[in-house]
């Protein structure tokens, strides 16, 4: 006969129901980019994390697990795309294959096998030829309506059968050559610096390779110099010369690599989430490993992103999900304007506007654990970034032993706790749990 769901049976789906949701875990990872930095001498020799008011920071520190994390393994650059990979638990020896990828995997992009793909960023240089400067590498933070034109632009006139450009956000764009492992076996192993490493410097120098380099150097340097004579006379970089904005006058290709073949989280850990950044480098990384790329309305990727809204939506994509990995870049770009107290002044927004939310939010849905950390360190003195080991807290709201004798969050304190962590695609098991699988 038909079924039919007694009083009693009806019960005790209701009491298996609720217990399933008080006791399910909910998981954060909120990544305030490029936060760590060393002692600076206008902020009486402390960092911008120590003289900085974050008192949900401060808090979480006291209550959990404090310690120092090597994100950046040795022999790799110090960039965003090795250290979010570290901290979502891929180790970037296996699986990095390049930045250009992971943000062609966030544009919705397909690679074939021997593609290559490369972050494009619209920069500023000074002077021309061998005595080019690299004066500022995102353009004076271009808007994307303007760069948008600039890119449609430079498909129109320099795209061929194997390259295409593709339109990112503000300054960071990729291009895709079809086959360039082929025609080019060496331009997959170039070693291309990375703009905001090279600022107030001559780009000659990086742009020079070895005898059997030299070909596939020689194209991509082609390339750059044909943007340069389209981009210059261009309306838009007109209209910014005339407000006394930075002109885009240049493309500079680097982060080449294929796509990398990835596990993914609920694959390795059982976790479905969401991701949420206004840069497509996370956002690739986050869909690469399984998790939903939200997009916020008014997320930047600069200081005036909506701070509010990260944290509305992270909040809201829990409700579905079990984990959110929130990333907030503005403390990096101060870092790299070198100016140390917008730096200061974007820690405290991140902690105002988006660590106490969400650990509020978080606290009144039930069970939860939260790793908090920067990516790497985006020092003031030099403004880039260095492989340095990072301070990180763990909390988990089942831990009840109470307040520690930490400060607060920063680099000393996290060096004091004695814990260090020399594998950072480890330290994601400390947040989850042992995985179902090796990744």
């Amino acid at each position: 006969g038909a079924f039919r769901l007694t009083f009693p049976g009806f019960y005790y789906i209701l009491v298996w129901y609720a217990t399933r949701m008080v006791n399910s875990m909910k998981y954060a990872i909120l990544v305030g980019d490029g936060m760590a930095d060393y002692p600076v001498e206008e902020l009486g020799g402390k960092t911008p994390l120590q003289v900085a008011r974050t008192p949900h920071m401060d808090w979480l520190a006291r209550h959990g697990e404090l310690g120092l994390v090597k994100t950046i393994p040795e022999g790799f650059t110090p960039g965003s795309e090795i250290a979010n990979l570290s901290i979502l638990g891929y180790d970037p020896v296996r699986y990095y294959k390049g930045r250009g990828p992971l943000e062609a995997a966030s544009l919705g992009l397909d690679l074939e096998p021997d593609d290559l793909a490369f972050r494009c960023n619209l920069v500023t240089l000074q002077g021309r030829g061998q005595d080019a400067v690299m004066e500022d590498f995102s353009a004076g933070h271009i808007t994307d309506a303007e760069a948008r034109e600039l890119i449609d632009e430079l498909n129109r006139e320099l795209s061929t059968a194997e390259i295409r450009f593709h339109c990112g956000v503000s300054y960071r764009h990729v291009l895709v050559w079809a086959k360039a492992v082929q025609t080019f076996p060496a331009m997959e192993t170039l070693e291309l610096k990375p703009p905001h490493d090279i600022i107030g410097k001559r780009v000659s120098p990086y742009l020079e390779k070895t005898f059997h380099e030299k070909a596939a150097m020689d194209r991509l340097v082609s390339l750059m110099i044909d943007s340069q004579t389209l981009l210059e006379r261009h309306p838009v970089n007109v209209a910014r010369g005339k407000r006394g904005l930075s002109p885009a006058n240049s493309i500079w290709l680097w982060g080449q690599g294929r796509f990398p073949q990835m596990i993914t989280l609920k694959e390795r850990f059982g976790i479905e989430g969401a991701m949420i950044s206004a840069v497509h480098l996370l956002k690739g990384i986050g869909i690469l490993a399984g998790l939903r790329a939200l997009e916020v309305p008014g997320a930047t990727g600069y200081f005036d992103t909506n701070y509010e809204g990260k944290a509305t939506y992270a909040l809201s994509s829990l409700e579905e999900g079990d984990f959110v990995f929130v990333h907030v870049e503005a403390p990096d770009e101060a870092g790299h304007m070198g100016d140390a107290r917008l730096k200061v002044e974007a820690i405290e927004t991140f902690d105002q506007k988006i660590v106490g939310p969400i650990l509020e939010g978080m606290a009144s849905k039930g069970r939860f654990r939260l790793l908090l950390l920067p990516d790497h360190c985006t020092p003031i003195s030099v403004r880039t970034h260095t492989a340095d080991p990072v301070p990180y807290v763990l909390y988990s709201s089942d831990d009840h032993s109470g307040s520690t004798k930490w400060e607060g969050f920063s680099e000393t304190e996290g060096q004091r706790s004695g814990i260090y962590l020399e594998k950072g695609d480890e330290l994601i098991e400390r947040l989850f749990g042992s995985p179902n699988v090796v990744g």
